[in-house]
């Protein structure tokens, strides 16, 4: 079994690699948002042992199929207020809570381990435009509605839009994280549910397809 502690040797690969990837995708990152990735990693690997955050295990995996993979998205988001359904360990929340500042972030999930973890992270890290909700999605009723819903774990789309159109202010959009172009989920909608965009990601080091789906809800 691997140990929970990135050495320091590591640490520089794994910075490295890091950069690399962020290059790849056009993204200008500074010091500090490179530093708070890293630490998140860190602590992400350290915590997934016992609270089985991720099936992914190595570190070096985990840089492109949980950072780079979320980073990925962040030229084709848009909104002030963003909620992270079914967040899990906090993907892709945080790494765009880390990018973005001056938005919010509320992380959504209904396993008490995982949102423990994330109190940790949002302690840690002093990211204090994140705030994270244990709750099942279709309990909560926020006081305040989202510009975005963005998702990488729920089984289907149909799944997504249904369970959590009540969390979208008017004019909203859901971001679907997704693997393969998901054509027999999309075909099976509410025709009031429209695509307004796809993208075909690429994420650096990472075998197969990757895209965002962003949809709207044209009964609001």
């Amino acid at each position: 079994m691997s140990s929970a502690v990135i050495m320091p040797d590591q640490l520089v690969y794994l910075r490295k690699k890091l950069v690399r990837g962020i290059e790849v995708l056009g993204l200008d990152v500074s010091d500090q948002k490179l530093d708070l990735l890293l630490e998140y990693l860190q602590l992400f690997h350290k915590w997934n042992r016992t609270y089985n955050l991720s099936a992914v295990r190595n570190p070096e995996e985990m840089v492109h199929r949980h950072l780079l993979d979320s980073l990925s998205v962040i030229p084709h988001i848009n909104g002030e207020n963003f909620i992270d359904v079914g967040t899990g360990g906090g993907l892709p929340g945080i790494p765009l809570a880390i990018m973005f500042p001056e938005k919010s972030f509320t992380l959504l999930d209904s396993n008490g381990k995982k949102t423990r973890f994330l109190f940790q992270v949002k302690t840690s890290l002093h990211l204090d435009n994140v705030t994270v909700e244990n709750q099942r999605v279709e309990a909560f009723q926020p006081e305040t509605k989202f510009c975005a819903v963005i998702s990488r774990a729920f089984a289907s789309i149909e799944d997504m839009v249904k369970g959590c159109h009540h969390l979208l202010s008017e004019n909203g959009l859901f971001y679907a994280m997704k693997g393969q172009f998901p054509q027999d989920e999309l075909s099976v909608l509410e025709k009031h549910y429209k695509v307004v965009d796809s993208f075909a990601l690429t994420v650096p080091d990472s075998d197969g397809e990757r895209h965002l789906i962003v949809l709207k809800n044209t009964n609001n």
